[in-house]
């Protein structure tokens, strides 16, 4: 009798075990070496919320070094006041910051570039204006003086905000062939009083870091996404 009860209780033992399911093991794998894309080159910055909702993250800025993503800094985030949404079905004035994998173009700012910038990097002036005219030809592009067919009600004086443009880099959304309607002017830019109308914002310390960092040798992106779901940075 004792032997049948302990070849029962073996077994019960065993079953169960066999029920229970595997523990997933968590992928702690740096950032960028779990993203579908990094943009081929060599430096990526990712700007991650916890939810499409969300208007704080993380940015964080990162180096491939021997084959392996190495993280070089972390600061805080703002994201537009309205959330963040899919960069490919953005609506322009939503205030929503277009989650995808982007190109940095070019920086700039009312003040300098700091010191050992190598970035491509336009000083501001009292003419500088980013077109945000819909028909205009100049439509999401950097202009002196604002050409006939693009209104200043619907463009920004980059003057105009010594805070916020004091040091920034353009994300390339919308920029190389831009569509009408889905949005211009998103840049990553020193941090204002709140959430921002669509860009991605830092502290000014931090905006300084990054563009001392910055290398285009280096094909530099920026990824924008969440921790998770339809838009998780991880697909870009």
């Amino acid at each position: 009798m004792r032997l049948v009860r302990g070849s029962l209780l073996a077994l019960a033992l065993s079953l169960a075990l066999t029920a229970a399911p595997a523990t997933a093991t968590a992928d702690t794998r740096p950032l960028p070496e779990r993203m579908a894309n990094t943009g081929g080159g060599t430096q990526l910055i990712t700007a991650e919320a916890a939810t499409t909702a969300a208007t704080t993250g993380t940015v964080r800025w990162w180096e491939k070094r021997a084959g392996r993503w190495v993280q070089i800094g972390s600061s805080p985030a703002r994201f537009g006041a309205k959330g963040l949404v899919a960069g490919e079905s953005r609506k322009q004035n939503t205030s929503t910051t277009p989650t995808g994998l982007y190109a940095l173009p070019f920086a700039f700012g009312t003040k300098a570039a700091p010191a050992g910038a190598r970035y491509p990097y336009r000083k501001v002036t009292p003419r500088s204006w980013w077109c945000q005219d819909n028909p205009s030809r100049s439509y999401n592009r950097w202009v002196e003086g604002l050409p006939k067919d693009c209104r200043a009600g619907e463009s920004e004086r980059l003057a105009a905000y010594p805070t916020q443009y004091a040091q920034a880099l353009v994300i390339g959304f919308n920029y190389g062939k831009p569509v009408r309607g889905r949005g211009a002017g998103i840049f990553l830019h020193v941090n204002g009083s709140g959430a921002t109308a669509g860009c991605v914002s830092v502290p000014a310390a931090a905006m300084a870091r990054i563009l001392a960092w910055v290398d285009p040798a280096h094909l530099a992106h920026l990824a924008i996404g969440t921790t998770g779901g339809a838009t998780a940075i991880t697909r870009y």
